[in-house]
């Protein structure tokens, strides 16, 4: 029966950053899956780091840093995962919009983040096809891009250079503690592995994984669906560009109710626009809890259409040439769950980042590295800790 230091289960981005960080520290890594690398969440997301679209505190701090590693992993790692710094822009639809955002901006601006407000005048000069009646936005050169399914094979192929070993297409179907409640090993269908440390890195699926230990993660799978298009001789837009209000659609406890259709209020759905390499760009964004379901919804287009043509008339021209959707490892307080279970000793937890996996990836993994090794962290994460979850209940799916 082969050992390892660690085993990872999951490899989508938490996962693989997870992995490559504990190979670099000289442990023994494996990292199991049950599909291929980055064949879940982190093959149905948008491509972006970002953090104008967080609340002040330890999540933006977490997605400032982990976009100056980025930086620094784009100059060594072998695979090109297409790293771009090209900022992004938030636009309020309504002047009452326009008065939430200074709030938000000049807070993240005494935390030392630079952004800022534009007026109606530099929206369009900062992006020209936008509607003409809007009211202004922030804009920050921080919040970048990249190939999430090349990122996830990135952290991977540098792994595997350290050490990692990867064992896709292997589902796990228990784990196993001795005596004294520790981990002991991980059964897949293919064999077991033994191990002392086991990190959760599933996403949606994590609370499937948990429950082998007799843990309860209150996750729930949060759906949203993107449009791609087709290819465009010009740019629509040179840089992630969504309406304020996906912010607010994004943080339940915001209240602000936006003047939209019956139909975008159904389901959920705020503006937002992402360019790739390819010369196309993706469209969304919506949020729904529908289990496990990630069928696209004939509704949903024509709502996510309908709210992009609004901010951006020339879309009316421009062909969607399909549509995807993916589920977000939802949390209530929509901070990721980054720890050790006190009473399984041996079984930590990074998921719970919902929409901002990516964003968070490289320190998250770093700081996983850094739990298991007893260094300190990065960051003080008792905000992260599965203790705050401990009397709560399953969630529903």
């Amino acid at each position: 029966m082969k050992s390892f230091d660690v085993i990872v289960i999951g490899a989508g981005v938490i996962g693989s950053s997870v992995a490559y960080h504990l190979a670099k520290k000289g442990l023994e890594v494996a990292l199991i899956e049950k599909g291929g690398v980055a064949s879940g969440t982190s093959s149905r997301c948008d491509a972006v780091a970002l953090i104008c679209d967080k609340k002040p505190g330890i999540d933006t701090e977490i997605g400032y840093a982990s976009i100056q590693l980025f930086k620094q992993l784009a100059k060594e790692f072998s695979v090109d995962f297409e790293f771009a710094s090209r900022g992004s822009l938030y636009v309020c639809e309504t002047e009452k919009e326009l008065e939430i955002a200074k709030g938000y901006v000049s807070q993240q601006a005494k935390d030392g983040y630079d952004m800022r407000m534009v007026d109606s005048r530099e929206l369009k000069e900062i992006e020209p096809y936008l509607a003409d009646d809007l009211a202004g936005g922030i804009w920050t050169e921080v919040d970048s891009s990249m190939n999430p399914y090349k990122l996830c094979y990135a952290f991977v192929e540098e792994g595997k250079k350290l050490g990692l070993k990867v064992y896709d297409y292997h589902a796990v179907q228990d784990i196993t503690l001795d005596a004294k409640g520790r981990v002991e090993s991980v059964v897949t269908d293919q064999g077991t592995l033994k191990t002392k440390r086991i990190v959760n890195c599933a996403g949606v699926w994590s609370p499937k994984i948990a429950e082998m230990v007799g843990v309860h993660i209150p996750i729930k799978p949060r759906k949203g669906m993107v449009l791609i298009s087709e290819k465009t001789p010009f740019k629509v837009a040179s840089q992630k560009v969504h309406e304020f209000g996906y912010m607010l659609s994004k943080f339940e406890d915001i209240q602000f109710k936006r003047n939209v259709s019956e139909l975008v209020e159904k389901h959920n759905v705020a503006f937002t626009i992402e360019p790739t390499d390819a010369h196309n760009f993706l469209v969304g964004g919506h949020r729904a809890f529908k289990g496990y379901d990630i069928r696209s919804e004939i509704e949903v287009i024509r709502a996510i259409a309908e709210r992009a043509i609004r901010f951006l008339p020339v879309l009316k021209e421009i062909n969607c040439i399909r549509a995807y959707a993916g589920v977000r490892p939802w949390v209530e307080d929509h901070l990721p769950i980054v720890s050790e279970v006190e009473e399984v000793p041996g079984f930590f937890i990074a998921s719970g980042h919902e929409g901002d996996g990516i964003s968070m990836s490289p320190i998250t993994g770093r700081m996983v590295a850094q739990l298991i090794t007893g260094e300190p962290t990065d960051f003080n994460i008792d905000k992260l800790n599965f203790s705050r979850y401990q009397n709560k209940k399953a969630v529903s799916l």
